[in-house]
């Protein structure tokens, strides 16, 4: 029986568990075992680290419910702050993930537990909405986008985001991240909740944050010459710059937070 070495951050309170070369092939099982709140440790998803030649590590990301995800942006702020406390040095890293490289910047804060990170997102691109988004039933006056940032969004402005019933319309589309946005409270803000894809309502997003923050901005939410939203969230807030309003080139910034470091018995 082996024993597989593990630490736990979260990012606004979006928690992942990070391992290193963990020594099994049956990755969605261990996903499933691990995050599970009742059962395991709980997290909304497992961050498996690999040595890549020519990155400071390969990030593979598999959610709560076992299924493999392409990118995250709260997911990859934990996994180079783990990556940090590995190597002793908070130096950029350049990550291959399933959606490509992500060139991440740490800087420390007060807390040796907690450092803040940009993350360069790279584009957010259009794509075409599910097969099944007609389930959802979104007013036609609504304003709704389908985004890639490395993974599928859709985002939609409705006037209140508590008054949504997001885990039922979040269900009906399974395999999209769905971002529901309002504006403010400030002139440079949005408020966003979400139901992700693989873990449902989660207590924040990056890369939803990068799309709702870009769709806002392509609708006249926030005044179109910002370049920088707070998006605010259940689990805090986090900044999107955008650093090419026509092309949508974003950059996530957000803390990740250290919990734990935990020995499981495989």
């Amino acid at each position: 029986m082996a024993d597989l070495e593990l630490t736990k951050h979260h990012g606004l309170g979006n928690d992942f568990l990070v391992a290193f070369h963990p020594h099994t092939d049956d990755l969605p099982s261990l996903a499933r075992r691990l995050c599970d709140r009742r059962r395991g440790i709980g997290a909304d998803g497992l961050l498996i680290g690999e040595t890549e030649p020519g990155y400071a590590a390969r990030m593979t990301l598999f959610n709560s419910d076992g299924s493999r995800a392409e990118m995250s942006g709260n997911g990859i702020r934990c996994f180079a702050q783990a990556l940090a406390r590995r190597r002793g040095d908070l130096v950029p890293q350049c990550i291959l993930t399933d959606a490509g490289d992500r060139l991440v910047t740490l800087y420390a804060t007060d807390d040796v537990d907690v450092i803040e990170a940009a993350v360069d997102m790279g584009p957010v691109e259009v794509i075409d909405a599910p097969d099944n988004w007609h389930r959802i039933g979104i007013d036609p006056i609504r304003p709704a986008c389908h985004l890639s940032v490395g993974n599928p969004h859709a985002v939609v402005g409705v006037e209140d985001v508590a008054l949504i019933d997001l885990l039922t319309l979040g269900e009906l589309v399974p395999e999209i991240n769905l971002e529901i946005v309002e504006p403010g409270p400030a002139s440079d803000a949005i408020t966003m909740r979400v139901h992700e894809r693989g873990a449902g309502i989660t207590q924040a997003c990056g890369t939803g944050a990068c799309a709702a923050a870009w769709a806002a901005l392509s609708w006249g939410l926030v005044d179109s010459r910002l370049r920088e939203i707070t998006v605010h969230m259940d689990g805090g807030d986090a900044k999107v710059r955008v650093n090419d309003p026509k092309n949508g080139h974003v950059t996530l910034v957000g803390p990740a937070v250290f919990v734990a470091s935990i020995t499981v018995h495989l």
